[in-house]
C-alpha cells in the first residue's frame, strides 16, 4: 500500500500567497535598487567607484536589478529570477565584506529572502530539470 504526501488545498494556498507576497516585496525592494542604479543617483555612482571595478559594473547590476525584479512577477519564472537576484545578492555581500564601509546586513536579508522564494517556488526549477 503507497501513500502520497501531499500538501492539503488550505495548506498549498496559503503558501501560493505567502510566495506571491514575497514576490512582489522583492520586486518593489530590486526595482527600486536597480532603478537608483540605473538612475546614477550619487551614492550609486560612489558605492561603485570604491568598489573599483568601473561604473559599467553599476549599470550592469542594475539591469540585473530591475530583470530580476520584472521576472518576479511573471508566473514560471519567480525561481529562476530569485535564484538570479540571491547571486547578486552573494555579490553584494562579498562587495560589503572586502571593500565597502557599510554594513552587509541589508544584503544579507535580501538573500535570506531570495532563498526562501527559491525554496517555495523550487517546483518551477524542477520542472525544468525533468524531476516534476
Amino acid at each position: 500500500m503507497s501513500q502520497t504526501l501531499a500538501a492539503s488545498p488550505a495548506s498549498s494556498r496559503k503558501l501560493t500567497i505567502v510566495a506571491w507576497s514575497l514576490q512582489v516585496l522583492l520586486a518593489l525592494m530590486f526595482l527600486a535598487a536597480g532603478g537608483a542604479k540605473l538612475a546614477g543617483v550619487s551614492m550609486m555612482v560612489q558605492v561603485y567607484d570604491l568598489i573599483g571595478v568601473g561604473q559599467w559594473f553599476r549599470i550592469v547590476t542594475g539591469l540585473v536589478e530591475v530583470a530580476g525584479a520584472v521576472a518576479l512577477l511573471v508566473p514560471g519564472y519567480a525561481a529562476f529570477a530569485a535564484l538570479l537576484l540571491a547571486c547578486t545578492m552573494v555579490g553584494a555581500i562579498l562587495a560589503h565584506l572586502t571593500v565597502l564601509p557599510t554594513p552587509a546586513a541589508p544584503a544579507v536579508v535580501l538573500l535570506a529572502l531570495t532563498a526562501t522564494l527559491v525554496w517555495l517556488r523550487r517546483d518551477q526549477i524542477l520542472a525544468v530539470l525533468g524531476r516534476r
